[in-house]
């Protein structure tokens, strides 16, 4: 037939979400700016309201188009697979992306690795340094030890230890569920995914309770700022994952994975993985060898 596809790769259609999600993104940075900063000082203007510090308008209506982007993007390409544009080729270079998106987010924790360890190992040496300045003060006397004088920090094998066989379990959970799909073990499968959901949820109520109860705050000392980063993003980072697995869910339970075409559940249990792995990592070096 004339015109007829003679390979195996998939173009796609044209597609509003790249200038739709690239708009919302925009305004979140926008908006994340007017939060932290504020760009009208003038009570007295209209716009006021939307730019003064601390005002969440716009950075929440940015938020709304990149959530809007993603669920419409992610849901043309659970349609495109429906309809068997995705190939083998396809299939492979998805998980080359998925792949190469989790490379990105061991870099991105590298860096606040980097950061507590470079506060932790050589903070007497630093110390004075004007780099610092602003992050722990003009005192620094003390700083010969870390955690800082006066910093009460959390006991490693009370909530900590918790949450870590909390995200091991779910480990075994996803892992389950993975493996009964793979034998056409639709109800294994669901038992296995809803308890990893159930488990990540718990692990973030688990996070804001120890947030609650932390006797340091973000601001104020280097211990706290890293502390914060570092443990803060990865429980978006289980925050993001138990959505993902919830999608999954949902898409089990509508029949969508079969044994021999599941990727969407495969990239779900890789990053939540690589959540799991990135806690341990946490757990022994900012919890429990830098206490």
């Amino acid at each position: 037939m004339a015109g007829a596809v003679k390979h195996d790769y998939h173009l796609v259609d044209p597609s509003p979400w790249p200038f739709t999600g690239s708009l919302g993104a925009f305004i979140m940075a926008i908006g994340a700016v007017v939060f932290m900063k504020g760009l009208s000082t003038n009570d007295a203007s209209w716009a006021y309201f939307f730019l003064q510090e601390g005002s969440p308008v716009i950075l929440l209506i940015g938020t709304a188009v990149v959530v809007w982007t993603m669920i419409g993007w992610w849901g043309d390409v659970i349609k495109e697979s429906h309809q068997g544009d995705h190939t083998p080729v396809v299939d492979i270079g998805l998980r080359y992306g998925m792949i190469l998106f989790i490379v990105s987010e061991v870099m991105f924790f590298v860096a606040w690795f980097w950061m507590f360890f470079e506060a932790a190992l050589f903070h007497d040496v630093r110390a004075g340094a004007s780099f610092y300045g602003p992050a722990i003060g003009t005192d620094f006397s003390g700083w010969e030890s870390w955690p800082p004088p006066g910093v009460e920090t959390f006991d490693p094998f009370h909530l900590p230890l918790i949450n870590t066989l909390v995200l091991l379990l779910s480990g075994t959970t996803v892992t389950w569920a993975h493996h009964a799909l793979q034998h056409g073990d639709r109800k294994g499968a669901t038992l296995g995914l809803i308890l990893t959901v159930v488990l990540g949820f718990f692990f973030t109520l688990l996070q804001i309770y120890e947030y609650t109860h932390a006797h340091f705050a973000f601001d104020g000392n280097l211990y706290g700022a890293t502390f914060f980063m570092a443990t803060g993003f990865h429980g978006a980072h289980v925050v993001i994952g138990t959505i993902f697995l919830a999608v999954c869910l949902l898409r089990l339970l509508a029949g969508h994975f079969t044994p021999e075409k599941h990727f969407g559940f495969e990239a779900a249990a890789w990053y939540w993985h690589f959540v799991d792995v990135v806690w341990l990592f946490l757990f022994a070096f900012v919890y429990v060898a830098f206490q």
